[in-house]
């Protein structure tokens, strides 16, 4: 599947060589998410699986800020008028966005600035790598709102990025997180200046689109699982990994290289 003609309908979408970047709409309103817009960015999450011509992606900001979540009157007003079954529907769809997320094969990179708040918030933490800048207001503000913290595997992947002890506080009560507390607990890779966010992110993009991109697919693939696996089977399936890894021809570009002296030029098979 080619992916580089692609339109969606409810974000913007363009590609530069291999690295595809996602702008969510609507900078007036900080790039509130929409039931069109989950759905939409889920499905694309999942064909990315197949595109052979994407090979990075950067979820971006959009006139200063990244998402202030799930729109008041399109999705939270709505929301009153479903049933359990209705309620649980949209629940679930938010849950697929970011698992279609950890399962597509291309690392993404999220460049936040600004408000990312709520939804929003959820697609930085399950991006693979962040670059904020000093601006970047991170909130997991679902307390806030009347609602538990644990929204679309908050309480599951937080911890993970920042600890237990900080993603607690974080999702008991709702505050923002600041730029500067975001890199030193490891939420953010990178600090940037707003107006070098986009071309950092599409640099790191990039370098990692040039790489060995099967490669990259295994490692991110490892991190996902491991999670669940005794240390003895982490060891196990790493051997079973990297045994993969080099039967591939981009291992043997890379020794090629070195013998000769010069870059290899990776291919991703």
């Amino acid at each position: 599947m080619m992916m580089k003609d692609f339109k969606p309908d409810h974000y913007d979408w363009r590609v530069d060589g291999t690295t595809a970047i996602i702008n969510l709409r609507r900078p007036e309103r900080k790039n509130p998410m929409t039931f069109e817009s989950y759905a939409e960015l889920r499905d694309t999450f999942r064909k990315l699986v197949y595109a052979d011509d994407i090979r990075a992606v950067v979820f971006g900001s959009n006139g200063g800020n990244f998402c202030s979540g799930g729109d008041v009157h399109d999705i939270i007003g709505p929301l009153f008028d479903r049933d359990m079954k209705g309620l649980l529907e949209f629940t679930r769809m938010t849950g697929d966005l970011v698992k279609a997320m950890k399962a597509c094969p291309q690392p993404i990179i999220a460049a936040v600035d600004g408000v990312c708040a709520g939804a929003g918030a959820m697609i930085a933490l399950f991006s693979d790598l962040r670059i904020g800048t000093p601006a970047a207001k991170t909130a997991f503000l679902f307390t806030r709102v009347g609602l538990a913290g644990c929204d679309m595997g908050a309480c599951a992947m937080l911890p993970r990025v920042i600890g237990q002890g900080r993603a607690a506080e974080l999702l008991f009560t709702g505050r923002a997180m600041s730029a500067e507390e975001g890199e030193r607990w490891g939420f953010f890779n990178k600090l940037t200046a707003p107006e070098q966010l986009a071309d950092d992110a599409l640099a790191l993009a990039k370098r990692l689109a040039e790489g060995p991109t099967f490669a990259h697919m295994m490692t991110k693939t490892m991190l996902n699982q491991e999670w669940s696996m005794s240390l003895e089977q982490a060891i196990e399936s790493e051997a079973q990994a990297q045994a993969i890894c080099m039967q591939t021809q981009d291992f043997r570009r890379a020794y090629e290289g070195f013998v000769a002296k010069q870059a290899p030029k990776f291919e991703g098979n």
